[in-house]
């Protein structure tokens, strides 16, 4: 619960930072954050609008869709694209000035803490060296391998 506690409280530091805010981890603070950027959202709607296609991973995606809808923009998709993808449509100014930074660093700091929970369920599971894979330079050396070329 710690852990989600420290994540929350991260997620919301970066919503304020990039609202403008000076003081940070509060939530008061965190909802004066949200309703800036929505105010630069009316302020830009008079400039062009864009359409954004991202295709991303199911955690990446969650966070994008929170994120759109808090501002009030709508994800969608076409019939017949993917699952992973997602369009939204909103200024183009406000997408790259404030949307997609704050996208990018929070999936970051997500992606960081489902990696670091990941690993230690891992440890504690299986009690196992969870390590990168080993590097070979060549098939030759990978037939040499106890299971032969194909895990077999």
């Amino acid at each position: 619960m710690q852990d989600e506690a420290r994540l929350l409280e991260k997620l919301r530091a970066i919503e304020a930072l990039f609202a403008g805010a000076t003081t940070e981890g509060e939530r008061g603070a965190a909802d004066q954050a949200r309703q800036r950027i929505r105010a630069r959202i009316e302020e830009l709607r008079s400039e062009t609008v864009v359409e954004w296609r991202f295709t991303q991973d199911p955690w990446s995606q969650r966070l994008l869709v929170a994120l759109a809808r808090r501002y009030g923009i709508t994800p969608y998709r076409y019939r017949r694209q993917r699952y992973a993808t997602l369009m939204i449509r909103a200024p183009e100014r406000f997408l790259n000035e404030v949307f997609l930074p704050e996208f990018n660093q929070m999936a970051d700091t997500l992606h960081a803490h489902l990696s670091a929970v990941t690993e230690r369920v891992l440890a504690d599971a299986l009690d196992a060296d969870i390590s990168e894979a080993t590097v070979l330079d060549d098939e030759a050396q990978l037939a040499l391998t106890p299971g032969g070329a194909r895990g077999q």
